[in-house]
C-alpha cells in the first residue's frame, strides 16, 4: 500500500463568495469517494490584494484622503467578514456529506499563486476548483485562475463546470 493511501489523502478546495466554487465543494462531496476517517478537505480562500492608489505626481495625494487608515481599517474587515462567510458556508456543505476532516485556510493575494503555492506547500493529492465558464475573449483579458493551476500545480487538478441552468438556455 503507498505511504499516501494509508494515512489519507489531502484534497485542496479552492472556495470564493461564487457560486462556480459552491457548485465544485457540492460535486467534490458528492462523487468523490472520501474516507471520513483518513482524508482531508483543505478549504482555500484567496482573498485578492487590495488596490491602493497615489496621486499621478506619484506624491500621495487624493488617494490618501480616499484611502486613509480608517478606510483600509473598514474594507479589511469587510473582506475578512465576507472570507468568514464563505468558510462558513462551506463547512455547513461539508458537515451535509457526513462527518468530514475539514481545514480551512484563508490567504491574501492573487488566487493563482495562492492555490498553486498552498497546494505545493501542503503536499496536497488533489486540487479542486471551479470554472467560471469565461468565453475566449474574457478569458484572454481576465486570466483563468483554473488555466493557470491546471497548468503549474503538480498534482492532479479537476476543474468543475457547472451546468447551464435551463433558464440560461432558452
Amino acid at each position: 500500500m503507498a505511504e499516501n493511501e494509508s494515512k489519507g489523502r489531502k484534497i485542496l478546495v479552492a472556495v470564493d463568495e461564487g457560486e462556480e466554487s459552491m457548485y465544485a465543494l457540492s460535486w467534490c462531496l458528492g462523487n468523490i469517494s472520501i474516507q471520513n476517517s483518513k482524508d482531508t478537505i483543505v478549504l482555500l480562500d484567496a482573498k485578492p490584494p487590495l488596490a491602493v492608489y497615489s496621486g499621478l505626481d506619484g506624491t500621495a495625494g487624493m488617494g490618501v484622503h480616499l484611502f486613509s487608515s480608517d478606510i483600509m481599517l473598514t474594507m479589511e474587515s469587510y473582506r475578512n467578514a465576507v472570507a468568514q462567510g464563505v468558510m462558513q458556508k462551506a463547512k455547513n456543505l461539508c458537515r451535509q456529506h457526513g462527518d468530514i476532516k475539514v481545514e480551512t485556510m484563508i490567504e491574501n493575494g492573487d488566487a493563482r499563486d495562492v492555490i498553486c503555492g498552498a497546494a505545493e506547500k501542503l503536499g496536497v493529492d488533489m486540487v479542486v476548483m471551479g470554472s467560471h465558464g469565461y468565453g475566449l475573449i474574457k478569458r484572454a483579458f481576465l486570466g483563468s485562475v483554473s488555466n493557470h493551476c491546471a497548468q503549474n500545480v503538480k498534482c492532479p487538478v479537476l476543474i468543475v463546470k457547472r451546468p447551464k441552468s435551463t433558464a440560461e438556455n432558452k
